[in-house]
């Protein structure tokens, strides 16, 4: 079933050339001009897979009774009532202006359903005005560049669930039939080829007490209670200092690799050995990616005094690793499969955690008590005031908070409201970003 999309936006934020891009060839006229858009045009677009409706519009301005401007608003308010849903584009390396946020707050108001769309993003040019995007209320932004092409494959999973006619709920949108992409890490020889053979059930990747057998990240795809895994066993890491061949620089860049590209990471520790700096920093890694992190101690049927082996790696997490605080801690044996049947139902457990969304109103009753209980400081003789907070994004859960004076807020407080955030909203063992910016609640008044 075909669809029809707006484009609808400022004067002189790329609407037509956006336009061109999903037409694929010149219809509309491109000028650094404003307003070169008058008439709404329609043309057939393509995307990927998608074929559907797209209408290019004029700028939006706010315009008086019977001006031209006001007849171009009517032609988009036309355009928009005939859309299954608008694209609002704004110029990211402009940033936000009074203007975007008037036709937001228009927009708002519509029963179109809108996806916001921060054009002009290559070269990481438009990075602060991609999150300032967020204080629109129009959800996450899609970062793209309509002149080069980026961002079109954000921009074709944005649009692929309004092929089928309905409007998609948030589930829909989400990636919960795609495999859930799991890695497994750790040092050389800590059991990472055999803990994944005993996932498997079968002896599918070479192992041996040889150390370095495993040279590549070799995915393997298989299902678990109904939900597709894609397992990637990695080479060992070991410290830059530590790495001297040629082979074994490569086998180490494909280990980060995969874990950049997973989306729950399984670091194996020996347990006789203990946890050293080199799995610390494999866990800060992991945990500087923004992914999902689980502990899986092996050998542990080798480990004499488990009590005081268990009270030391408690421990060391907790002083070692605050960005991932409450890290599942899973003991077992790869080889002998004891304790092995809990690592693939915690992996979905944290999995869930990292693709957790909190209701806007929810986060804002907790920034009220937060502030009541805890108020921000004093920044030069005014105390900061947080405004409002919103979820940017899930997988890891990203929090924008707006406040007064973002800048006088130390990392001290921020820390604190991420702890604060992690307890409030049972967000155990996933890192937590927080971003604070300046601005005003996009809702007040509307």
């Amino acid at each position: 079933m075909t669809f029809t999309v707006a484009i609808v936006g400022r004067p002189n934020v790329g609407k037509s050339t956006l336009f061109n891009r999903l037409a694929g060839r010149r219809l509309a006229i491109v000028n650094g001009q404003p307003g070169v858009t008058r008439d709404r045009r329609e043309g057939e677009a393509r995307l990927g897979d998608l074929n559907f409706t797209v209408i290019d519009t004029a700028g939006l301005d706010e315009a008086s009774a019977n001006s031209l401007e006001a007849r171009m608003l009517a032609q988009t308010e036309r355009a928009l009532a005939d859309a299954d849903l608008a694209l609002m584009l704004i110029d990211a390396r402009a940033g936000l202006t009074p203007l975007d946020e008037h036709f937001a707050h228009w927009l708002r108001r519509k029963p179109t359903p809108v996806i916001l769309v921060a054009n002009k993003c290559e070269g990481g040019g438009g990075e602060a005005g991609l999150w300032e995007a967020h204080a629109l209320g129009l959800g996450d932004p899609i970062a793209v560049s309509a002149e080069h092409g980026e961002g079109m494959g954000e921009l074709h999973q944005a649009l692929a669930p309004f092929a089928g006619g309905q409007i998609p709920s948030e589930e829909e949108t989400g990636q919960e039939q795609r495999p859930l992409q799991l890695a497994i890490v750790g040092r050389p020889n800590v059991g990472k080829s055999t803990l994944a053979n005993r996932l498997l059930g079968e002896e599918r990747l070479l192992t041996g007490p040889e150390a370095g057998i495993t040279r590549d990240a070799i995915p393997v795809s298989w299902t678990f209670q109904g939900r597709a895994i894609r397992l990637v066993d990695t080479a060992g890491l070991r410290r830059k200092s530590k790495i001297g061949e040629k082979l074994e620089g490569l086998s180490a860049s494909a280990a980060l690799r995969a874990i950049r590209f997973a989306q729950v990471v399984v670091l194996v520790v020996d347990g006789e050995a203990g946890m050293d700096k080199q799995d610390l920093s494999i866990a800060r890694l992991v945990a500087d990616e923004g992914r999902g992190l689980i502990l899986a101690i092996n050998k542990w049927d080798l480990v004499k005094d488990r009590e005081a082996a268990l009270r030391r790696l408690r421990d060391r997490l907790d002083t070692s690793l605050s960005q991932a605080r409450g890290v599942p801690l899973l003991t077992l044996s790869a080889l002998t499969g004891g304790g092995v049947d809990k690592l693939l139902p915690k992996v979905l457990a944290v999995f869930e955690i990292w693709s957790r969304r909190v209701a806007t109103g929810e986060l804002n009753r907790w920034l009220a008590e937060v502030g009541e209980r805890h108020p921000p400081p004093v920044s030069k003789g005014r105390r900061v005031r947080l405004r409002y907070i919103t979820q940017a994004k899930s997988r890891p859960p990203t929090f924008i908070l707006f406040a007064s004076r973002p800048e006088g807020l130390p990392d001290s407080y921020l820390r604190y409201m991420t702890n604060e955030l992690r307890e409030a909203f049972d967000l155990p063992g996933v890192p937590i970003r927080l971003h604070p910016r300046k601005g005003r609640n996009p809702y007040a008044g509307g």
